[in-house]
């Protein structure tokens, strides 16, 4: 049997479909795909990650921000996509480094934490 990921579902608050769309949209440059319609009720809203996972933004009352949940995207950029959150006016912040696996944290809009990293070579080998 074998597994990938599909989708990642993370909340955000109500009425923020603005923020969502200009944070994962526009300043990260996720491509917006449509929900199925029997979910419209949900106000999720779906972005389309590499060739064929998803990011679900589902509407939620926040909960507060002291989890260390994530999810960890794959960039070609890391410097790029780091310079680009600082100036948009996020916190991006370091955490343990991982040899061939450099990394940054980042709250989104919402206090959701994303992992931003790329894979240099075999990193698990470098343990």
């Amino acid at each position: 049997m074998s597994f990938r990921l599909q989708h990642v579902s993370i909340p955000r608050p109500p009425d923020s479909e603005a923020l969502t769309r200009a944070f994962y949209g526009d300043l990260l440059g996720l491509q917006e795909i449509a929900a199925p319609n029997s979910i419209s009720a949900m106000e999720v809203i779906w972005f389309k990650l590499g060739d064929d996972a998803e990011l679900h933004c589902f509407r939620e009352e926040p909960l507060g921000d002291t989890s260390n949940r994530h999810y960890c995207l794959v960039v070609d950029d890391v410097a790029g996509i780091r310079k680009r959150l600082n100036e948009a006016g996020y916190a991006p912040y370091d955490v343990e480094a991982i040899p061939g696996r450099p990394r940054f944290f980042c709250r989104d809009p919402f206090g959701n934490i994303i992992e931003f990293t790329t894979i240099v070579g075999d990193y698990l080998a470098l343990q």
